[in-house]
C-alpha cells in the first residue's frame, strides 16, 4: 500500500510540473507575440477648415490617403460624388516641423475619369453615370494610381441604381487605365445578396512590392450574415487580387467588434464597419474599425493587428454562415477613445515620413462628409515597435 501510494504521488508530482512547464511557455509564447505588435503614439494633429477651397474646389469628403515618399507628397481623395464640384484627388505637402504638424499645402486637383474619358456624373441627377470614391493609393513602381468606388445600391419608390463597386487604376491626370476583374460576391443585386449599399470597397493598399491589391468590405455580404450591433460583431471579407492579372486571388473572413454605442434613441442608426487598411507586413494589415452611433457625436475608432497567415482563403465560399473556417485573427493596436480627444469619421491612413527619432510615422484623416458639424483631421502617430 505504500509503495502504491508513493507512485501515485510521484506521478501526481511530475503532471503538476509538467502543466506549470505547458503553462509557463506558454505565457512565453504570448508575451513573443504581444512584443511582435507595435503601440501608436499621437504626436500631433491638425484640422483643415471647413470654408476650406482650393483652385475653385470644396476641400471636403477627404476619405482616402497615401504617401509618395520620393518626392514627400501625398494623395488625398474625396468622396465628392460630383455634387460639389467634379469626384477628384488632391495632391498636399504635409509639413513636419520637430514632429509636428507645421500647415497643410495643397498643391494641385485632378478630376477622376470614367472609361470614356469624361468626368463622372452628379449623383442627384446622374447617379448611374456618378461615382462614390473611397480610397487612394500610389505605385510608385508603374508612377499610377488605384481608386476604390463603393458604387451604389438603392431601390426607393424614385429612385433605382444599381452599381457595382470598382478599383480602378488611373495615371496621374485621373485618365482610367482599367480596372480588376469583381467577383460575383462584390456585384449589387435587386435581391438581399452580395453587397449593401454604402458598405462595400472602403479600403485599399498595395503590399510590399506592389504585387498584391488588398481590399475590404465595409460591412458583411448580405449571404454572409447580419450587420454588426451593439452585442455582436458581423462578419466581412478582405479580398486579395493580382495587381498584374486584376483577378481576385483569395478571400478571407475578418471578425468586426459590436457598435461601440447604443444609438440615442434606441433603434436609431447604428454602424460599426472596416473603414480603412494599410499593409504592415507578409500577411500583415493594419485594420481600421470605424463605429458610429446616433446621439454620439464622436466615433469610436479602433485600429488592429490582423494576420492572414492562418486564415482560410474562403473565395469559394458562397456563404459564411454555417461554415467551418478559419478567420484572419485580429490584435488590438489602438482604441483612440483612450487619446481623450475628440476623434471624427476616421476613414483613411498611410506610413508617413520617418521621424526625428527614426521611428516610422503614420497619418490618418477624417472625412467630414461636407458637414460643417464634422471635422477633417490629420492626425499624426508614431509607430513603436516593442
Amino acid at each position: 500500500m505504500q509503495t502504491a501510494t508513493n507512485y501515485y504521488m510521484r506521478n501526481l508530482l511530475l503532471l503538476v510540473v509538467l502543466q506549470a512547464f505547458l503553462i509557463s511557455c506558454s505565457n512565453l509564447k504570448q508575451t513573443a507575440d504581444n512584443k511582435s505588435t507595435p503601440s501608436l503614439k499621437l504626436i500631433s494633429s491638425i484640422e483643415i477648415p471647413f470654408e476650406e477651397t482650393f483652385q475653385n474646389t470644396k476641400v471636403g469628403g477627404l476619405s482616402g490617403i497615401d504617401y509618395d515618399a520620393k518626392n514627400d507628397l501625398y494623395y488625398l481623395i474625396s468622396d465628392d460624388r460630383s455634387m460639389f464640384n467634379n469626384s477628384r484627388f488632391y495632391t498636399a505637402k504635409i509639413h513636419l516641423l520637430e514632429n509636428k504638424v507645421e500647415r497643410i499645402d495643397f498643391q494641385s486637383v485632378t478630376t477622376l475619369k470614367n472609361a470614356t474619358g469624361k468626368a463622372f456624373g452628379n449623383w442627384n441627377t446622374m447617379p448611374t453615370t456618378s461615382a462614390d470614391p473611397e480610397d487612394i493609393r500610389f505605385n510608385p513602381k508603374t508612377n499610377t494610381l488605384l481608386w476604390s468606388s463603393e458604387g451604389a445600391r438603392v431601390l426607393t419608390a424614385d429612385k433605382e441604381v444599381l452599381q457595382d463597386p470598382s478599383l480602378n487604376f488611373m495615371d496621374l491626370k485621373g485618365d482610367f487605365l482599367g480596372n480588376v476583374t469583381l467577383p460575383e460576391n462584390l456585384k449589387m443585386q435587386k435581391l438581399e445578396k452580395g453587397p449593401r449599399n454604402n458598405g462595400t470597397l472602403e479600403g485599399i493598399t498595395f503590399d510590399k512590392n506592389y504585387k498584391n491589391v488588398y481590399t475590404n468590405i465595409e460591412e458583411p455580404l448580405f449571404e454572409d450574415g447580419d450587420q454588426a450591433n451593439t452585442s455582436k460583431g458581423g462578419l466581412i471579407r478582405l479580398y486579395q487580387f493580382d495587381a498584374k492579372t486584376k483577378k481576385n486571388t483569395a478571400q478571407y473572413g475578418y471578425k468586426l467588434e459590436p457598435i461601440a454605442h447604443e444609438p440615442v434613441p434606441k433603434g436609431a442608426f447604428g454602424v460599426n464597419g472596416v473603414s480603412a487598411i494599410q499593409y504592415y507586413g507578409k500577411n500583415q494589415l493594419l485594420v481600421v474599425e470605424r463605429s458610429y452611433s446616433t446621439g454620439t457625436q464622436a466615433c469610436s475608432v479602433k485600429v488592429f493587428m490582423c494576420d492572414l497567415k492562418k486564415a482560410t482563403n474562403i473565395k469559394n465560399y458562397s456563404s459564411l454562415q454555417n461554415q467551418k473556417f478559419e478567420l484572419a485573427s485580429k490584435k488590438l493596436v489602438l482604441n483612440m477613445d483612450d487619446l481623450g480627444i475628440f476623434i471624427d469619421n476616421i476613414e483613411g491612413l498611410t506610413f508617413g515620413p520617418k521621424l526625428a527619432n527614426g521611428n516610422q510615422s503614420i497619418i490618418f484623416i477624417s472625412d467630414n462628409n461636407f458637414s460643417d458639424k464634422q471635422k477633417t483631421q490629420v492626425l499624426v502617430f508614431e509607430l513603436v515597435k516593442k
